[in-house]
């Protein structure tokens, strides 16, 4: 239990989880909250807002929906999310990026302005930011991934709070007019890590500790018995209770091998940031994450690896010489024994998540 706590924590420190607001769990059924339910949003009384199922952002973190704004015969829409906070963005607390996906689907040209502001307790204090140079590739009916940085000087500060963000507007102008119709979908203010340690100290740490327990309970049974089958199924004369006591004491070596994992996470491991996309975004945006993480984690997986093979080795080495002891069967049978125990009992802890 030492040991797993002290690996445990040792790998948690240099771990840092990037935290979303709102936040997003799938495993709860809790994703992109503002654009997935269309009564959050508000817009000009022509303007029709509904939720589409059809076409979204397909990742873990965003459901099953986008908000689909529409408006015919106009030159201008825009669309309001109010009473989402307060939410802060400044200090080192703060979030420092909002992100979002929008889709122009209607007209076939991009937007001679797009705007954002955010508001701060009214609508008179704001701030704003141009986006319009995100639209000039002049491509439409695509998803625009946009990530615009917080608290930076390309806002116009009108008496906001960066520390109070109350509400959103985007706004969108064409020369003439046209009917609009435009998909919003993963909206998230973001760009905080915090260690697990700080989130949940107690949970993580105590998981990390039973699982040590699980492992060792189910490795030593496991590999007891099965041992204690094929040893009597060569017709050796042995007892279950000597090959447990034996078995136990071999895997002494699982201690070991969690003391030198936390030795290599300490001198290769550096600090890894899951950010969303890492963590629920879209099938593209978490290969690349996952690609970036397994270069920084390499090093450590090989050695990692290499000293798995060595404790596989090593209680093998040390399970088939207690059976040959009890049992007086030959080397080879009882190194077999050994090795398809162990082999199995590994598979079942990988089964089990363990």
């Amino acid at each position: 239990m030492a040991a797993n706590t002290t690996f445990g924590y040792t790998i948690l420190s240099r771990s840092y989880i990037e935290q979303t607001l709102p936040r997003a769990d799938p495993l709860s059924g809790q994703f992109d909250v503002w654009t997935e339910n269309a009564t959050t949003w508000a817009s000009a009384p022509k303007v029709k807002i509904t939720e589409d199922f059809n076409d979204f952002i397909n990742g873990s973190y965003y459901g099953n929906r986008s908000i689909a704004f529409s408006i015919p015969n106009s030159s201008q829409i825009f669309m309001e999310l109010m009473n989402i906070g307060p939410v802060n963005c400044s200090g080192s607390d703060g979030y420092k990026n909002l992100s979002l996906r929008i889709k122009i689907v209607d007209p076939k040209i991009i937007p001679s302005n797009a705007s954002i502001y955010l508001f701060s307790g009214q609508n008179s204090n704001y701030l704003y930011y141009n986006l319009t140079d995100t639209f000039s590739s002049n491509t439409t009916d695509v998803w625009n991934n946009l990530t615009i940085p917080l608290a930076a000087e390309s806002w116009v500060n009108n008496n906001a709070d960066w520390g109070n963000i109350t509400g959103m507007r985007l706004k969108f102008d064409w020369p003439e007019n046209y009917n609009i119709t435009m998909l919003v979908d993963g909206l998230f203010f973001r760009g905080v890590f915090q260690s697990p340690i700080k989130i949940d100290a107690t949970g993580y740490l105590l998981s990390f500790s039973l699982s040590g327990i699980l492992q060792f309970v189910i490795q030593w049974f496991f590999i007891s018995g099965i041992i204690f089958m094929v040893a009597k199924a060569f017709g050796a004369k042995t007892l279950w209770k000597p090959i447990l006591i034996s078995v136990g004491f071999a895997l002494i070596i699982l201690f070991v091998q969690t003391l030198a994992n936390t030795i290599v996470i300490l001198s290769t491991l550096p600090n890894l940031y899951y950010s969303l996309e890492y963590l629920g975004g879209t099938s593209t945006e978490m290969a690349i994450a996952t690609a970036k993480m397994n270069d920084q984690t390499w090093l450590f997986s090989t050695i990692n690896g290499y000293i798995q093979i060595a404790v596989f080795v090593w209680i093998t080495a040390l399970c088939a010489t207690a059976t040959r002891l009890l049992t007086e069967l030959s080397w080879a049978k009882t190194t077999l024994a050994s090795a398809v125990a162990l082999f199995i009992a590994y598979m079942i802890s990988l089964l089990l998540g363990i």
